[in-house]
């Protein structure tokens, strides 16, 4: 079968600094990759580049077949790729319902007069509905979106990038800032939609990392050192020597705290 997504030798480079510098990877329709790596590897500006925000300065992005290294981000949009977290989607201002419904808009190319009037539609809202009910968000539909919390923000960000029909997502740190609470409602979410989706993960909490990926690629002064399955990955004595070692560390002491 052939790959959702293809990575070659992609490199940008900020004055001197290669942040990525040489990256190459191939990720299968239907897996859950992770990309793991410390601060400044160059994990966001990888996404950035896969999603059309940042223009590499060498190297290829090949999404189902077709070269789309110069693509736009609303033209990778219409071919079935969708960002989120980092990159807020959300329109603070409106219900939770409108926010979803912009996106099943936005995607069906349905009647676009303005972004408040996307609700008038019942076909959007049932189709928004679909996807609230699939994030746990179904009740809080009528809310203002400012009025939700850390947890439920992440959850309606998952549930208008499902909106958009993906077939490939790509997920920034979406367990970022979130208590445990709402982490663990976080990664039942991700193992439901799990093989349903092509998705490409990157993230610092290990515990999430290990329980969701099918693989790991380890991303170090924006190079892959390595690339397995988590067993593979947690094994790996020069990833344990450049970055494990020190997440485990810190977990340790953050326990013992």
């Amino acid at each position: 079968m052939s790959a959702r997504l293809e990575i070659r030798d992609l490199q940008k480079r900020f004055g001197a600094l290669a942040v990525t510098d040489g990256i190459s990877l191939d990720i299968a329709p239907g897996e859950l990759h992770a990309v793991i790596g410390p601060n400044g590897a160059g994990k966001t500006t990888l996404v950035s580049q896969l999603s059309g925000q940042l223009r590499p300065d060498a190297g290829q992005v090949v999404y189902d077949g077709q070269d789309i290294t110069h693509l736009d981000m609303a033209g990778r949009v219409r071919r079935g790729m969708a960002r989120s977290f980092q990159i807020t989607t959300i329109l603070h201002g409106f219900t939770v319902l409108q926010n979803v419904a912009l996106a099943v808009q936005a995607r069906s190319g349905s009647s676009f007069r303005f972004f408040g009037r996307a609700d008038a539609e019942a076909g959007l809202n049932d189709a928004a509905m679909v996807f609230l009910r699939q994030v746990g968000l179904a009740d809080r539909a009528q809310d203002i979106a400012r009025n939700l919390s850390h947890g439920e923000h992440r959850q309606l960000e998952f549930a208008i990038a499902l909106a958009t029909a993906p077939r490939l997502l790509l997920l920034d740190e979406p367990f970022a800032g979130t208590g445990r609470e709402e982490a663990a409602q976080l990664l039942d979410l991700m193992q439901q939609i799990k093989g349903t989706q092509t998705i490409l993960l990157v993230e610092h909490d290990m515990n999430a990392v290990f329980a969701l990926a099918d693989r790991v690629s380890v991303l170090v002064y924006g190079q892959i050192i390595a690339t397995g399955t988590p067993d593979e990955i947690r094994a790996n004595a020069e990833v344990r020597g450049a970055y494990l070692g020190e997440e485990e560390t810190t977990a340790s002491g953050a326990a013992g705290c």
